[in-house]
């Protein structure tokens, strides 16, 4: 494990270091719910299930997760520094490509 520099001294991660710039990871906008909603479907339901207040065969339930757990889980695969895992696992992988719709995904789970 080593702590990736995109996210300071505060993310341990064991994934290799994805190439997402700071402004992509940061969000630019509040997130829209919607949008939020069909990216989590298509992308994280399969694995946290469907509802994201209930846990799934593999994940966690995850209503309510903040920008931080968000964004160290999608994008660099570990989590924030202090952050205590409701399952301590490194089967989830980095999904750099999904940096554009952190603030979607943090809206729905925020508002589901």
């Amino acid at each position: 494990m080593r702590r990736h520099p995109m996210m300071g001294s505060g993310c341990v991660t064991g994934a290799p270091t994805p190439l997402v710039t700071p402004e992509a990871a940061a969000g630019t906008n509040a997130g829209d719910l919607a949008r939020g909603r069909s990216i989590y479907l298509a992308r994280c339901a399969a694995c946290h299930n469907p509802d994201p207040s209930r846990d799934g065969p593999v994940g966690p339930a995850i209503e309510g997760s903040g920008r931080d757990l968000v964004m160290a889980r999608v994008l660099f695969a570990g989590y924030p520094r202090g952050y205590t895992p409701k399952r301590p696992t490194w089967v989830m992988p980095a999904q750099p490509e999904l940096a554009p719709s952190i603030a979607d995904l943090v809206a729905y789970l925020r508002g589901s």
